[in-house]
């Protein structure tokens, strides 16, 4: 693969990433569109490390007290709030693994651009309700089981491209009573062993299967997916509660929009 198109596409990954607009309904278009091969199974490795690596740096000084939190509660320590959010995140994660197991032989089907454009705009209007209805009372640390297990269950719905693994876990956050900011937060701890669940199957499917490996497109995959979602994050987190939804679910309408006219005709 070119290398001018390693760097378009790990930059369009770091953007969309976090961002409740679905990375896979872009990373799916943006090759048709363009006319460019598909990326291969080590780039899509390089992706996701990436935005692992992202998001774990953003979250560091929060992933060393959950962790440390969550192995006091193995010593008889007492649970902490920081204990608790381990291991929410832990249990959310639970719901997308048993899914994706389940459908992974029809994975190739949901690809469809059909699918794509009506999950991009479907979920888009649910995150707009949820916004609009929202009625926050509760950060991160304040969530239940049942509230950990309903946002879980949510994310699964992300394995149909074109829902948005973020979108759909900060609409059930809202929905739920969760700040914007909440919401965004927990959504993005709930990526990460989701993530690192995806580079380990890509790795093990890389390694079992005789696929050459472009090292320079890998390192700009890696080095640029890993900052523009880095920035992605921080700017998203910052501005979330002034903007709010609504700029999102505008711009998934109108992605649903290009992908429906481009690909109607088959």
């Amino acid at each position: 693969m070119d290398l001018l198109h390693s760097f378009w596409l790990a930059l369009v990954q770091g953007l969309t990433e976090f961002l409740p607009i679905s990375s896979s309904a872009h990373l799916i278009l943006a090759p048709r569109l363009l006319g460019w091969s598909d990326q291969g199974l080590a780039f899509d490795v390089a992706l996701h490390l990436g935005t692992l690596c992202a998001v774990s740096w953003y979250f560091r000084d929060d992933l060393a007290r959950m962790t440390r939190a969550w192995l006091a509660t193995f010593s008889g320590g007492e649970i902490t709030a920081d204990g608790r959010l381990a291991w929410g995140v832990l249990l959310g994660t639970i719901p997308v693994g048993m899914a994706g197991l389940a459908i992974a032989a029809y994975a190739d089907q949901l690809r469809d651009p059909m699918i794509i454009a009506g999950a991009t705009a479907g979920f888009a209007l649910l995150l707009l309700l949820a916004d609009v209805t929202n009625k926050p009372r509760r950060d991160e640390y304040g969530i239940g089981f049942r509230e950990i297990m309903l946002i879980g269950l949510a994310q699964a719905l992300a394995l149909i491209p074109g829902a948005s693994r973020s979108g759909i876990t900060i609409t059930a956050g809202l929905a739920l009573g969760m700040t914007r900011e909440a919401a965004a937060r927990f959504s993005f701890l709930l990526s990460i062993p989701v993530i690192a669940l995806a580079v380990v199957l890509e790795l093990w499917a890389l390694l079992t299967q005789p696929e050459t490996v472009d090292w320079p497109g890998m390192v700009i995959g890696v080095l640029v997916a890993f900052f523009s979602a880095y920035l992605t994050i921080r700017w998203f987190l910052s501005l979330l509660e002034r903007i709010g939804m609504l700029p999102f679910v505008i711009y998934r309408l109108l992605l649903a929009a290009v992908i429906f006219g481009v690909f109607w005709s088959g």
